[in-house]
């Protein structure tokens, strides 16, 4: 029997065979850059275990190419209000769009925001890289993401999407936004190049929720692609994480374990994994199904082996549920996803703080309301729920 299938069968003793010298971890807002990775681990320049409390602030991968609430609320403001949250880290989504056609920003997207009208209009890797100054200006650790090719709402069923390169799907010809591997990987260098001397810019999440059609895609092209692209941000910054996402929409890192990413340098990947209520690629029963026992049964298989077998960090990046009438099913998956994340200790991401989508509707799953300020907070059952994950606040 495999320790996987061990710890299935035995997850109180998860803390015996994963966690022999280790203890639960706060979330803490206290590290000293630059970052590596040891064991299961991401560790500062101290050596200090980093457990990430990540908040996801979507935008600037969506139609209008900026992130959310910057014509309500100056950045500042909002990168203030995440740290008084409590959380310590913000994934930063951006579309490959937004690098090839980098557009002058529609004002009113900004309006909150005039110091960034100095001498003309704003593009959008302006605006990007501001947000990403605020942030970590306030003493947040971001994780810039590449989210989607085309800029608008992730995911849907466009092959022009799917993944890293939309060339095997005729690029040129029929998607909106052709991208090969090459020019994907251009484009991660020009978001990266600008922040290479910001030490709280640990990183970079290569890929949003990888897949093919059906969701099928394979495991060692994946890798392959990611080695490719991270030794090209290694050569601008050697101090970089490289984050790297499990197939079938980051929901299976499985592939990891016989055919790991290998880099040049050591001490740089973390692993990625998504888990949602409709979850569970490859099966008939979604996560918000599962008795507790089938859910870490699959969450030992897809990810958690990283961490027990004491290989490599997984920063689980979007997690999330609806602050309105949730189902039993919502709130089945989400006692069973609070509970393993409390009983592996991994890093996560909360998908999102938004109030709403790009589209105007309001982002149910959204911790913010329109206002964007401390009153407008959604204080509900999923914030007592990350406190329980080690989010260092809030101070309600």
């Amino acid at each position: 029997m495999t320790i996987v299938h061990w710890l299935a069968k035995h997850p109180k003793d998860l803390l015996a065979a994963g966690h022999r010298h280790h203890s639960y971890l706060p979330a803490s807002l206290n590290f000293t850059p630059p970052f590596h990775t040891q064991g299961r681990f991401i560790r500062d320049a101290n050596d200090v275990p980093v457990k990430l409390a990540s908040i996801n602030w979507y935008g600037a991968s969506d139609i209008y190419f900026v992130p959310g609430g910057l014509d309500v609320r100056h950045r500042d403001d909002i990168a203030q209000l995440i740290l008084d949250l409590g959380f310590n880290s913000v994934r930063l989504p951006y579309a490959d769009e937004i690098v090839l056609r980098n557009p002058q920003v529609n004002t009113s997207l900004i309006a909150a925001n005039q110091d960034l009208f100095q001498e003309s209009t704003p593009t959008a890797l302006d605006v990007y890289h501001a947000v990403i100054d605020s942030l970590t200006a306030a003493g947040l650790l971001v994780i810039p993401n590449n989210h989607i090719t085309t800029a608008t709402w992730c995911c849907g069923a466009n092959p022009c999407d799917l993944s890293w390169t939309n060339s095997y799907w005729g690029g040129q010809l029929f998607c909106p936004v052709p991208l090969t591997e090459e020019g994907w990987i251009r484009n991660w260098e020009t978001v990266m190049r600008p922040l290479v001397q910001n030490p709280f810019v640990i990183g970079a999440d290569l890929r949003n929720e990888v897949r093919g059609l059906w969701g099928t895609m394979y495991w060692s092209d994946w890798a392959k692609a990611a080695e490719r692209a991270s030794e090209r941000l290694l050569a601008i910054n050697p101090d970089w994480l490289m984050i790297v996402e499990g197939i079938s929409s980051a929901n299976d890192v499985s592939g990891a374990k016989k055919r790991p990413i290998q880099l040049s340098i050591p001490g740089r990947v973390v692993y990625s994994a998504h888990v949602y209520p409709w979850s569970g690629w490859g099966s008939l029963a979604p996560f918000s199904g599962r008795r507790y026992e089938d859910f870490a049964s699959e969450m030992w298989k897809n990810w958690g082996y990283l961490l027990a077998e004491d290989i490599a960090p997984v920063w689980v990046g979007e997690i999330g549920i609806t602050s309105y009438e949730p189902t039993d099913g919502d709130r089945n998956y989400w006692r069973n996803l609070v509970r393993f994340l409390k009983e592996t200790d991994a890093s996560w991401g909360y998908w999102a703080l938004n109030a709403r989508k790009a589209s105007g509707e309001i982002e149910w799953y959204g911790l913010l309301g329109d206002e964007w300020d401390w009153e407008s907070v959604r204080w509900d059952y999923r914030l007592e729920a990350l406190k329980a994950l080690g989010l260092e606040g809030p101070k309600s």
